[in-house]
């Protein structure tokens, strides 16, 4: 942990409080700062989570270095254990439960300082979620008379490693963040498994995603399919991913398919069984270079084989039940196989795409970012990194945030919040929250800056002390 992060606390747990002063009445400074200051909020999902960035003028204006820094953060998830995923209402009542104390304790945080601007979540996720988040930061907005910035989540996890640079970079000598534009960005969570071509700040385009469930969904069902019960806990990828490799790294003994041949054949396992590559199997074999990503299948044949017997002769499946519940190593031998399989879907595209450019044009490409609640998963930065090697990609730098800040957060909130408000862009108090709202600009909505409610104005200038 960064030793400059001075209260990062998350909770687990739907009501997890701790006891607060009374509230008090905090006089704010109104001379200039030198620096720039935010209080970020974040519910778009099942995470309740407030924090208070800072981001200096030169990494030598902070005496401890780094070009931001990060006063507060705190973040609670709702518990719905007992509904085996995330519950809508419960997660709704959490917000409504926690989010005002949150703030309360952030505000105090603040000593007598007013934040420049607030950052919020307004899309995309749950909207009445991120209501409760959007009508709290207008209030803050309208009663502190500074502005508001609208924060696409999906953006805000594709700068997520440079937020982390920001906080680090204590010996850097310029405040620009890293990675530079341009950059592939792999953001793979509950609700969304894409990967994007990050060309600037507000300039996106979906290369692949998925049309039917997310990688994240898949692997939390797959938990809830493989792991005994006795082992099963949420968040369920993790547990998954723990179940599976239970000493961590040294269990992988994992070896990349060299070429698109291997890539594409099934591995038959010990058991008997073995799970097919996504979209690998179609007509023709025109889907195995198609660029989208699906998992409802591989997750099926998950299933599938924890359901039904297998024919001795041919191997393949007949309905009728098992005759015994699959014994514990084989099990793991599964939970092993579905993220292998699903972690190599993922990556093929990456690759795909690579080699559809030009020599010149691919080794340009030198950053994939990994960001999103399943890049928490070390397997898949153990895949990734393997499969990019061996496919000549070496060159191409994983940038992967800490697993503490890879699932949803306020601070990304905050830094994505800093970097559209530095732009010259705020939001008007007349928007709503966007349950849908794509990155891509050639999209419906026209990506990021296609939504109502902007107010474009002067990129932002740090006043004189």
């Amino acid at each position: 942990m960064l030793s400059h992060l001075r209260a990062f606390q998350p909770h687990h747990g739907r009501h997890v409080r701790q006891a607060l002063k009374p509230a008090v009445l905090v006089s704010f400074a109104t001379t200039a700062r030198r620096n720039l200051l935010t209080l970020a909020i974040e519910t778009s999902c099942d995470d309740t989570s407030v924090a208070v960035l800072e981001k200096y003028d030169s990494p030598h204006n902070n005496e401890h270095g780094p070009a931001a820094a990060l006063h507060f953060h705190e973040k609670v998830t709702a518990n719905s254990s007992v509904h085996k995923g995330i519950h809508p209402i419960v997660a709704l009542e959490s917000h409504q439960s926690e989010l005002g104390p949150l703030v309360q304790k952030a505000i105090l945080s603040l000593q007598n300082w007013k934040p420049d601007f607030i950052s919020v979540t307004r899309g995309p996720g749950m909207r009445s979620n991120l209501s409760v988040g959007l009508d709290t930061a207008k209030g803050l907005s309208a009663a502190w008379r500074i502005p508001i910035v609208g924060v696409h989540h999906m953006q805000a996890h594709a700068l997520t490693p440079r937020l982390m640079s920001a906080l680090e970079s204590s010996s850097a000598t310029t405040n620009a963040p890293s990675p530079g534009f341009p950059f592939l960005s792999l953001l793979v969570s509950g609700g969304h498994s894409m990967l994007v071509n990050s060309v600037s700040l507000t300039h996106h385009t979906t290369l692949a995603t998925t049309h039917d469930i997310s990688l994240g969904d898949c692997l939390d069902k797959a938990a809830r399919a493989i792991l005994p019960a006795s082992l099963l806990s949420p968040p369920y990828g993790r547990a998954l991913e723990h179940f599976a490799f239970p000493a961590g790294e040294s269990d992988y003994h994992y070896s990349a398919p060299k070429n698109r041949e291997q890539e594409l054949q099934r591995r038959k396992t010990p058991y008997g069984w073995a799970l097919g590559p996504p979209l690998a199997e179609t007509k023709g074999g025109r889907s195995s270079k198609k660029m989208a990503y699906s998992f409802s299948g591989l997750l099926s044949g998950v299933v599938r084989t924890l359901q039904f017997a297998r024919d001795p002769h041919t191997g393949s499946l007949v309905k009728e039940p098992r005759a015994a519940e699959p014994e514990l190593l084989e099990r793991r031998e599964m939970a092993r196989e579905i993220m292998r399989v699903a972690f190599e879907h993922l990556a093929s595209r990456v690759t795909l795409y690579l080699s559809s450019l030009s020599d010149q044009d691919a080794a340009s490409i030198n950053t994939l970012v990994v960001s999103g609640g399943v890049a928490s998963n070390l397997f898949l930065r153990h895949v990734l990194r393997k499969f990019l090697d061996i496919r000549g990609f070496g060159h191409v730098q994983l940038r992967v945030p800490p697993v503490e800040f890879c699932t949803d957060n306020a601070v990304m909130i905050a830094w994505a919040g800093m970097e559209m408000f530095e732009a010259g862009y705020a939001s008007d108090l007349f928007i709503r929250p966007l349950k849908t709202w794509s990155m891509d600009f050639t999209e419906g909505d026209t990506g990021i800056l296609g939504v109502d409610g902007w107010t474009e104005r002067k990129a932002y200038k740090k006043p004189e002390v």
